[in-house]
């Protein structure tokens, strides 16, 4: 696994349960994510794992974790506990080392990209994005909240080059 730049404000700590993540470069991709992520949030420095595993292993995960057994495109699980905040407000971060744990599912992630025709890149990059948003204590349980989330990845992935991922979705 390389390190990031000395300047880098993210690290991850990747775990591979599925080579094909190897070949598609979820490191780059996690580390890419990361650093924008972070620079966002004005994070100096952080820690993520990020796993890249298949349906039948997030499936596993979605049910232990969240009663769901089905597959899912990407779950996470923040290191801390946020305080409630009215809706639509971020979440207040400070000097926070270790964000949480990813799991991101390469059978959902290629489905969902090539039904949306987008790079698989793409939209494994938006999920990542997302899945750190919410170790950050962002989420999408009501409107406000949801807009505010969706406008942290929108502004997010823009400086990635990454076209808005909600846009289709709200024709």
């Amino acid at each position: 696994m390389s390190e990031p730049d000395d300047d880098s404000p993210g690290i991850v700590d990747l775990v591979i349960e599925d080579a094909r993540w190897d070949d598609a470069d979820l490191l780059g991709m996690s580390e890419r994510a990361a650093r924008a992520v972070g620079e966002w949030l004005d994070l100096d420095d952080f820690q993520v794992v990020v796993m890249g595993c298949d349906d039948d292993r997030i499936a596993g995960l979605n049910a232990e974790f969240r009663g769901k057994p089905k597959p899912t495109n990407v779950l996470s699980w923040p290191a801390i506990e946020f305080d409630a905040r009215a809706p639509g407000v971020a979440p207040e971060l400070h000097d926070i080392e270790e964000l949480g744990d990813i799991a991101i599912s390469f059978d959902t992630c290629q489905r969902e990209a090539e039904a949306q025709g987008k790079p698989f890149a793409d939209h494994a990059t938006h999920l990542l994005v997302h899945a750190m948003l919410h170790l950050a204590g962002y989420d999408h349980i009501d409107d406000l909240d949801a807009e505010t989330m969706e406008d942290a990845e929108r502004s997010i992935l823009g400086k990635l080059g990454i076209p808005d991922p909600y846009l289709e979705l709200e024709t």
